[in-house]
């Protein structure tokens, strides 16, 4: 079973997934390389689709504080 990793893009703070073993990734928001072993990592997930979960938590909480 692949597992997941959620990272922070350090150049524009968007949330992505990425596969474990990858090394790169580019961001889908800003189009920055990412490179996953020194990226911020938030959280691990064991599936892909605990990982888009988890994104969808971490975002709509993410979307509050901005609001308040």
């Amino acid at each position: 079973m692949t597992s997941f990793v959620i990272v922070v893009c350090s150049k524009c703070g968007g949330l992505l997934a990425a596969k474990a073993e990858q090394k790169t990734r580019i961001c889908p928001y800003c189009g920055f390389k990412i490179v996953l072993d020194k990226s911020k990592r938030v959280a691990v997930a064991n599936s892909a689709r605990e990982a888009s979960m988890i994104l969808k938590r971490l975002k709509r909480k993410a979307a509050e504080k901005r609001r308040s």
